[in-house]
């Protein structure tokens, strides 16, 4: 494998790819919480790209080393992400329904809820291991950094919108998250099992 244009390309690519369910959560979490400081949408973001990072990077030693044990998980992915997305959406929910008025402000997720997120929305990208299996070590590495860094800055501007719509929407934008959320779940699982 060499270093071609087609390589940082391709990685660039599959970071925009990885990165939408994470960019729609971002947003999500940007609408709950309109007065997020911007060190807080680094970290957030930074969560999302760690696991945009990290996720791959299992996936590709998995086919490196261990591949037939691998496949008997591949297919609980999506029902995994379903089950944590639709989670964490449903408490967005509730808490935006008892709160409806938009009285208090409350981060949109705690360090769990966060971790959870980038758990959820990066779960898919395991299967990315596969796509990259003929790479290196380092080329692999490098390709996973590429997507990590395509995530923070798509995650930045899901966290940047959002902040600006939830200004709008006071009250309903922990509905409206937490609404996203559910339906991001259910469309990882209807793709992931068709």
């Amino acid at each position: 494998m060499n270093w071609s244009f087609v390589f940082f390309f391709n990685s660039v690519l599959l970071g925009v790819g990885l990165a939408m369910d994470a960019f729609s959560v971002s947003l999500a979490n940007g609408l709950n919480e309109p007065g997020m400081k911007r060190s807080r949408m680094c970290g957030v973001a930074g969560v999302f790209a760690f696991f945009q990072f990290a996720m791959p990077m299992v996936g590709w030693f998995c086919v490196s080393t261990i591949a037939q044990y691998f496949s008997v998980v591949e297919k609980f992915i999506p029902w995994i992400a379903l089950g944590l997305l639709c989670y964490i959406g449903g408490t967005m929910l509730v808490e935006g329904i008892r709160n409806k008025n938009g009285d208090e402000e409350k981060p949109a997720v705690g360090f769990a809820a966060l971790i959870v997120q980038g758990v959820a929305t990066s779960i898919d990208a395991l299967s990315v291991g596969f796509t990259i299996a003929e790479h290196d070590l380092t080329h692999a590495l490098v390709c996973c950094l590429l997507i990590a860094v395509v995530t923070f800055i798509i995650c930045m501007g899901g966290l940047a919108l959002g902040k600006k719509f939830g200004t709008k929407l006071a009250g309903k934008a922990g509905i409206l998250g937490g609404a996203i959320l559910i339906f991001i779940g259910l469309e990882i699982f209807i793709t992931g099992i068709l």
